[in-house]
């Protein structure tokens, strides 16, 4: 196992959480409390990297959905960036590609 790392950096649009390692029932309270320390103002976006994310169970996809609400509360916009393909694969059947906003890398998703 991974441990979750989460680094925390500012772009032109807002935060960017860049995420490594696995997000699961032990770590999800870890990226919960990160975003919840954030100061969003209206008109940002939250850009969650996913690159290094090593695996990501039921309990890491209801932190991004939490993650989605702390952004949506605070009138900021949210994304995902770099998706690893078995997280994109669940967030595709159940839907959640419709709700977020994904983007290819961190690069584009801090794009104006």
């Amino acid at each position: 196992m991974s441990p979750l790392k989460i680094t925390t950096r500012d772009a032109m649009t807002g935060p960017v959480l860049e995420i490594t390692g696995e997000l699961d029932y032990t770590t999800a309270p870890d990226l919960h409390a990160t975003f919840a320390a954030l100061a969003l103002r209206p008109g940002q976006r939250l850009v969650l990297d996913l690159a290094g994310m090593e695996f990501c169970d039921s309990s890491g996809i209801t932190a991004l959905i939490a993650a989605r609400h702390h952004a949506h509360a605070a009138q900021a916009d949210i994304a995902l960036a770099s998706v690893p393909h078995p997280t994109l694969r669940v967030l595709r059947i159940v839907g959640l590609d419709q709700i977020f906003t994904l983007h290819p890398d961190s690069d584009t998703a801090t794009r104006s």
